[in-house]
């Protein structure tokens, strides 16, 4: 190559390391700050149209309907004494002065002043409502803390100065107790998730390659491909222009870092093969661009365009998960395509030390039928194509019959956590002295002629403890614009499966009194975001099969290949489940499954498990032209099988890493993505499709011209 090339390559390559050094001192701070963008209300991710998101527009003329409440439980198993009685006046004396961070005082956020302490009947407990105003929850109080998290936290100091030592059991619960508690589950998420997550690959990373400065390059390609999508996100975020919450930011690392790993493995895999054939490492690099970009491009492209499907989602946090999560598989895609490139060709053939490559011809094909692990595999195939396939998806078939065993009807809020938290502990102790839906009503909003009948109705409803449209006994209605708001109380927690059963059935009787009777309150949103996930399950699942159909059969050309590859992902979909609703129901003793599981796992193990079919049958095609299709199924999956397998891996570590927060919805992804990735990359990619494929033979690339072939 003559030299001014070299030197072009050389100008090239300064520029783009130059580039994303720029760009990452811009975007890892935006890294940091995104949890301060967060929004983890349910009330703010339902539609306009959802019952109780109306209710709650209408009842803010009733009552403050953004206040957040606290509970603060006190106890005493012997019985309240007067001294704890006054110790507990003393206690809410105190909340107004109470300091929560930079001088300000708790007093200036409460919606209402602090009520007299409500015993229990059976006199072994008081209840405290402290409510503060919700609207301002987020306001940044010191050091990057929120009201949410400053308020529960005074409130619990003070008490464990002034109330634990009187031999008092006290807890800070509610609403606001456990949006707090929270807050500290996910604070782990900037530093914990991504370190752990990082670190985990960084380790299979250095199995894979077995070289010490390989795997930092690849880390460092995921590192900025998160910096530029943070670098979009926060920002879009911040404005209000797309939602993000915890679940969605912990995803969104994860996605960045698998993602960017999968793409520079294929890469690198192709850079060194080309090695052994090119002399000069520009030259290699050309050709190993080239023929990875489509594949890459594919598999960016079809993740892409299934996240953005959740647009169609009628649930907010849904609906802000696609754009998140395309902006970080476009992160990823871009570092992987031009930073990667540059810092391999910045250290030459020396960055795989000490396996360096050299130029000896020697090829992956002419493993086929050898005796390394993918000659074995892809002999076998060949052999045996059509007993593989038989067998493969009988397996998978026999997975997927526990399917219907799987829970995904919500969880109470006491389930969320996977480790102790306060606010657990209190809403349980809560529902053994009061009606365990005290301080979180059904709101009924109802003309006011129906008012006596609504009452009456919702006492005949099984769970439902008192209802009254007065504040207080002997005081009228408060009346606005011919409607009145009966408020009702659960006998079970407010926040369990069982609450929204009970409001479920309040809604039916109440239908039959008058359909311009309508009811809110928390236990109301809650079976609207079910009833929103069930539809959006019916929408978008088919959307998502429709849009990586048409990009399949476009990147292969063929119709009967994109037909074969959609029903392979949609098998491992069934068995994965299945699988999974096993081991949560029997191994792991979950209570359940947030209803928006299904989506999400469907999503990623989908439109992300569809990779590893990209990336095996672009190479297949490729070496279909040059010998024929069936040869070249096996040669593609002797050649590809152990970076696929590689990525796979890694993919399937790096969810697992959202085990690490205290989250039941986190840990329930990070099994199912993780042994899903696991089974699509070992079963469905180098059993199933290949052997199928195979014994299909040059039919499955029908209509194209290749179809013909031998």
């Amino acid at each position: 190559m003559p030299s001014v090339n070299r030197w072009t390559w050389r100008a090239a390559i300064a520029a783009v390391l130059i580039g994303w050094l720029v760009l990452g001192a811009l975007g890892g701070p935006a890294v940091g700050k995104l949890s301060e963008v967060q929004q983890n209300d349910n009330a703010n991710f339902l539609p306009k149209q959802a019952e109780s998101t109306l209710v709650a527009n209408e009842s803010a003329k009733f009552v403050d309907s953004k206040a957040l409440p606290y509970f603060v439980l006190i106890e005493r198993e012997s019985g309240i004494t007067p001294a704890d009685l006054e110790a507990a006046k003393a206690f809410i004396a105190r909340i107004p002065g109470l300091d929560i961070g930079d001088g300000k005082k708790l007093g200036s956020y409460l919606t209402a002043p602090v009520a007299a302490p409500i015993p229990s009947e059976d006199h072994q407990a008081l209840l405290i409502t402290v409510q503060t105003n919700g609207d301002r929850a987020d306001e940044v109080v010191k050091q990057g803390t929120t009201v949410l998290f400053a308020v529960a936290d005074t409130l619990r100091n003070d008490i464990k100065q002034n109330l634990t030592p009187t031999g008092l059991q006290v807890y800070v619960t509610g609403p606001g107790g456990v949006f707090a508690d929270f807050v500290v589950a996910f604070s782990g998420i900037d530093g914990i998730l991504l370190g752990v997550a990082l670190a985990v690959v960084f380790v299979i990373l250095l199995i894979v390659y077995r070289s010490p400065i390989l795997p930092i390059a690849v880390l460092l390609t995921a590192v900025f491909g998160l910096a530029l999508a943070a670098l979009v996100v926060y920002p879009l975020a911040k404005n209000g222009v797309l939602q993000l919450n915890g679940q969605s930011q912990g995803i969104l690392f994860i996605l960045v870092v698998g993602a960017s790993t999968d793409y520079s493995l294929l890469l690198v895999s192709r850079y060194k093969e080309e090695l052994h054939d090119y002399e000069s490492k520009f030259e290699a690099m050309r050709v190993a661009w080239r023929a990875s970009i489509e594949p890459i491009a594919a598999s960016a492209a079809t993740v892409i365009l299934g996240l953005l499907c959740l647009l169609l989602s009628q649930l907010g946090s849904t609906k802000g998960l696609g754009p998140v999560g395309a902006f970080g598989i476009a992160g990823a895609f871009i570092a992987a395509m031009t930073f990667l490139p540059a810092i391999l060709l910045a250290f030459g053939r020396r960055i795989f030390w000490p396996s360096i490559p050299r130029v000896d011809h020697v090829h992956s094909r002419d493993q086929v039928g050898g005796k390394r692990l993918w000659g074995r595999i892809s002999g076998l195939v060949g052999r045996h194509s059509r007993r593989v396939w038989v067998i493969s998806a009988l397996g998978l078939l026999a997975c997927a019959a526990f399917l219907p065993t799987f829970k995904a009807s919500g969880t109470s809020q006491e389930d969320l956590f996977l480790n102790k938290v306060e606010s657990v502990t209190g809403q349980q102790e809560l529902g053994k002295h009061f009606d365990a839906g005290a301080g979180t009503p059904v709101q009924i909003l109802t003309p006011v002629a129906q008012a006596d009948q609504v009452v009456q109705t919702a006492l005949k409803v099984d769970g439902i403890g008192a209802a009254s449209a007065s504040v207080a006994p002997g005081v009228p209605p408060k009346v606005v614009d011919g409607k009145v708001l009966v408020q009702a109380t659960l006998k079970v927690p407010a926040d369990s499966p069982e609450a929204t059963k009970v409001v479920k059935h309040l809604r039916s009787s109440l239908d039959a009194v008058s359909p311009d009777i309508l009811v809110g309150g928390n236990t109301a949103i809650n079976l609207d975001v079910l009833d929103a996930a069930q539809r959006d399950l019916k929408v978008i699942i088919p959307t998502i099969l429709a849009v990586i159909f048409v990009v399949l059969m476009l990147l292969l050309r063929s119709l009967v290949a994109a037909v074969l590859l959609v029903i392979a992902n949609v098998l491992s979909f069934g068995a994965t489940l299945g699988v999974s609703a096993l081991m949560f129901n029997h191994v792991f003793k979950f209570p359940g499954a947030d209803p928006g599981i299904p989506l999400y796992a469907f999503v990623f193990l989908v439109a992300l498990g569809i990779d590893y079919s990209i990336f095996l049958m672009t190479r297949v095609r490729e070496e279909s032209q040059e010998h024929g299709t069936r040869p070249g199924i096996l040669i593609g999956l002797a050649v590809t099988g152990g970076v696929i397998t590689s990525a796979g891996v890694v993919l399937a570590a790096t969810f697992s890493a959202l085990a690490v927060l205290p989250i039941l919805f986190l840990a329930q992804i990070a099994f199912m993505v993780a042994f899903g990735v696991l089974l699509d990359t070992t079963v469905v990619r180098s059993l199933l499709v290949p052997s199928l494929a195979h014994d299909i033979g040059p039919r499955v690339w029908w209509p194209s011209k290749l179809a013909k072939g031998k």
